[in-house]
């Protein structure tokens, strides 16, 4: 909303500073100083508030250290990171981008989902909230409005390459030499299905491919691979934080590492010459994106303030399935989704680490009865955090040790983008 009252106030009055609402940085940072305000200030009254209304963890026993300590802490503290994100973004942000848009429908979506899953679990007293499969119809559901929108809106498009290489051409006129530097990007924006794949040496993926054998005019019927793609990234990462949300400060701070690197993928995809120099697929308007992913960074932070061990707050379904969704719904809409899979490793292992357990005790079940199954499971405990809780790591050294690994996968997910 800033955006359009400073930009009319700098082109009718040439109001002093307004200006600088023009650049996608200045508004970034704002976002981000706004994020961290609410979620500092006024998550502590949230928590204050949260806590005089009883509204606490229920914890299962299972037989972990400090677990008893934790039950009453106040809950559905997602509250504090959506706030933190939609208000900045309402603010800095161009609302009416279409990425944008998204974005926020993303967020209030699962942000709500996650809301009446709490909400069972905590009012209706009802330890299993809401029951997964409605779960799964939600996360669906959204992921089939992200991946129409992305597929049929207009605004939805990239710009290809027509030059490759850095090579300047040197043209005579008049009898004088001049370098000139050939255009890098069309003119003219066209939509694809195109995708970033990391490691081959022609980093892109169209998803018409995998049907336009089938017909000369096939090419056109894509959307029937790449709409099911958006709700399984959207499904998959929104679930991955849910699960990996089993310990004080993991979800929130590994969010916010995956939150920068995604971050700069949309600066630099929305930016000619830094596309053009890292050999990225030029993205119009997706520049936008920046300024919502640092309030997004912001909120994750803030709120870690209160989460780190020991937790003031946990953000239940709340927080976590909006925090997954929002990174599936960003990373598909700069065309990065093939990359969850490195950049989102811990989500991925310990989404990995509960299929396995629950798979390979109902083979142990089958195959040598149940008694021998119950003494004999995969791992200690799933997710994998909770395993490494049974063999004797402390919460804390847990968490930061994660924290390390998603800094490595980080750093590779970059490096992805030179390894072809």
């Amino acid at each position: 909303m800033l955006y359009y009252l400073f930009t009319y106030l700098h082109k009718h009055f040439h109001f002093i500073g307004s200006g600088v609402f023009n650049y996608i940085s200045f508004r970034a940072a704002m976002a981000l100083i706004t994020s961290l305000f609410i979620t500092l200030v006024f998550g502590k009254r949230i928590i204050e508030f949260i806590r005089k209304k009883q509204i606490g963890e229920t914890i299962r026993e299972l037989g972990l250290e400090g677990q008893a300590k934790k039950s009453g802490t106040p809950t559905m503290g997602g509250l504090i990171i959506i706030a933190g994100i939609l208000i900045p973004t309402l603010l800095f942000a161009k609302i009416f981008n279409v990425y944008i848009m998204l974005m926020i429908i993303s967020t209030i979506w699962l942000g709500g989902l996650g809301f009446l899953d709490d909400y069972i679990k905590v009012f209706k007293k009802n330890k299993e909230g809401l029951q997964g499969k409605f779960k799964i119809i939600g996360q669906v559901g959204i992921g089939l409005i992200v991946g129409c929108v992305l597929y049929f809106h207009p605004e939805v498009v990239i710009k290809e390459r027509i030059a490759k290489g850095k090579t300047d051409i040197i043209a005579i006129s008049q009898g004088t030499e001049k370098v000139v530097t050939p255009p890098r990007y069309a003119d003219v924006p066209t939509k694809t299905l195109k995708t970033t794949i990391p490691f081959l040496k022609d980093n892109e993926l169209d998803y018409a491919k995998f049907v336009s054998w089938a017909c000369d005019d096939c090419a056109k019927y894509g959307w029937l691979i790449f709409i099911p793609m958006v709700i399984l990234v959207v499904t998959a990462v929104s679930n991955g934080v849910n699960i990996t949300d089993g310990i004080d400060g993991l979800a929130a701070g590994t969010s916010a590492i995956v939150g920068v690197v995604l971050g700069i993928f949309a600066y630099v995809s929305g930016n000619t010459i830094f596309a053009d120099y890292l050999d990225l697929m030029y993205i119009p308007n997706s520049g936008e994106l920046v300024v919502f992913i640092a309030a997004f960074i912001g909120a994750c932070v803030g709120f870690l303030w209160y989460n780190s061990f020991p937790a003031q707050v946990f953000m239940g379904d709340t927080g976590s399935l909006a925090l997954g969704g929002i990174i599936g719904v960003y990373a598909i809409s700069i065309r990065k989704e093939l990359l969850v899979p490195i950049l989102c490793g811990i989500f991925l292992v310990e989404s990995i680490t509960v299929i396995l357990q629950v798979y390979y005790f109902k083979y142990q079940k089958k195959r040598k009865g149940l008694e021998f199954a119950q003494t004999h499971r995969l791992f200690k405990m799933a997710p994998l955090h909770h395993h490494y809780q049974k063999v004797g790591f402390h919460e804390s050294k847990i968490v930061m040790r994660f924290f390390i690994i998603g800094i490595m996968l980080a750093v590779l997910t970059f490096v992805t983008l030179k390894l072809r």
